[in-house]
């Protein structure tokens, strides 16, 4: 999409192909950043963790850029509801679970679990730092996650201003939808992921 859209952000924004291979550099973009060892986790544990979320965010770009090729928002709309979670739980194996979430839901079976919570909090306080972030949750598990950042193309589905259709049907499959209102760059949310760690991992748990 070209950068003349980001001067008319306030009106309907429509999909397009060029927005699609922005989509799929963007959400790779982040999965590139180093991924940093921390107190509590480290390096080779967060390498671990970022090659397990790879897959989900490969495979809802690909479902995406599809919908980006048809112009179709809808289209997108039940690739989010029906394609992303399929795609989750297929990954979800060998005692690995991941998923997304946000601050402003649309679905809310996507609500944050609590260990993500505060990991949201800080990528909010500090919007410009795409770091990926992971803690460890017990002697077993560790939890990592990336953020996810609103797109000219999002904005669609998730912008300040909806096509009045688009916008009818979102409210009819999610009554209760906070997730409008994005602008280019916001926070949109979070990818996440928990797997054994390296020494549950040693021991088969």
């Amino acid at each position: 999409m070209s950068s003349s859209k980001r001067g008319s952000r306030d009106k309907p924004v429509h999909f397009t192909l060029a927005g699609g291979s922005v989509l799929m550099a963007t959400l790779l973009l982040v999965g590139c950043q180093a991924a940093e060892p921390t107190a509590e986790v480290s390096s080779r544990e967060m390498e671990r963790a970022k090659s397990a979320l790879q897959p989900l965010k490969e495979q809802l770009v690909d479902a995406l850029t599809g919908a980006l090729q048809e112009g179709d928002p809808e289209s997108a709309i039940a690739i989010c509801r029906e394609k992303a979670p399929q795609i989750a739980a297929e990954m979800s194996v060998n005692g690995i679970r991941m998923g997304r979430t946000s601050h402003r839901l649309r679905n809310p079976e996507n609500a944050p679990e609590p260990w993500v919570e505060p990991l949201l909090a800080a990528y909010l306080e500090d919007p410009e730092n795409p770091q990926p972030r992971a803690v460890r949750l017990n002697d077993s598990t560790i939890g990592y996650v990336e953020p996810i950042y609103a797109m000219s193309f999002c904005l669609s589905c998730h912008g300040p201003s909806l096509e009045p259709t688009l916008e009818a049907t979102i409210r009819s499959l999610y009554p209760e939808d906070r997730a409008t209102g994005f602008r280019m760059n916001d926070v949109r949310g979070l990818f996440w992921v928990t797997l054994p760690s390296d020494a549950g991992s040693e021991t088969g748990t």
